[in-house]
């Protein structure tokens, strides 16, 4: 019988433990990250409407509904291409800014994971390189009341807290913690970018949807971090 290619053309470039290791925390993350975006997508939906166009949680939980059928689809592959492929599907499906925001991040961070060795900090260095690619892509930087106020921070502290020795898990919830602070620090910030830009200060006292889900995604991460797959050593640190 014939197999799917989408499916086994990536499992086939796993060829070390480290690999499968990778593999799975990713395909982990993207899963719970997905599962929490849809669950919130009502939340951010009413986020966005205060200071938006109000679409952005019925935009990416369309998306990520896309992301997560898929993957339960692909039971394994390779993480570059687990990256890749939601970022497709997300600049496919979603409409508005996210799309191509959310894509981006993806997109480049498995581009560059791609070239990188399957560890905890080649996973941090491939998610920084995404998230340049989002500031990029935007226009944007820190503290201008977007999605890089939760990814900068947080991306940041997880290179920082695996290259001073500690495990993933520790890394990851760290850097869910710096992601969280950047998040709230939107709520004092008059927009800049987007339509949220046209309220100028009457956008201050309200959190920017996209920071916040990005943090569900940075939790996320600090979710899948936490339960190491199987084939996982306890130890994951570079």
């Amino acid at each position: 019988m014939p197999t799917n290619s989408t499916a086994t053309t990536p499992a086939a470039r796993i060829t070390s433990a480290t690999d499968r290791a990778s593999s799975e925390l990713v395909h982990a993350w993207l899963t719970t990250g997905a599962d929490r975006i849809i669950a919130a997508s009502v939340q951010l939906t009413e986020l966005d409407a205060r200071i938006g166009d109000g679409d952005h949680g019925i935009n990416l939980g369309r998306g990520m509904t896309a992301v997560r059928q898929r993957l339960g689809e692909v039971r394994a592959g390779a993480s570059d291409e687990l990256l890749r492929m939601a970022g497709r599907l997300l600049i496919s499906t979603v409409g508005g800014a996210s799309g191509p925001l959310y894509g981006t991040l993806f997109l480049e961070a498995g581009q560059a994971l791609a070239d990188a060795p399957g560890t905890p900090v080649g996973l941090a260095d491939a998610l920084s390189i995404g998230v340049a690619g989002v500031g990029r892509r935007g226009r944007s930087t820190v503290g201008q009341k977007t999605m890089l106020d939760t990814l900068v921070p947080a991306v940041e502290t997880l290179g920082a807290e695996l290259r001073a020795g500690h495990d993933l898990a520790h890394a990851a919830t760290r850097a869910a913690a710096a992601g969280s602070a950047g998040c709230e620090a939107t709520r004092a910030m008059a927009a800049q970018r987007g339509r949220a830009s046209y309220l100028g200060d009457r956008a201050i006292g309200h959190l920017d949807p996209g920071a916040v889900s990005s943090l569900l995604l940075i939790e996320a991460l600090a979710l899948a971090a936490a339960q190491p797959p199987a084939s996982t050593p306890a130890d994951t640190r570079r």
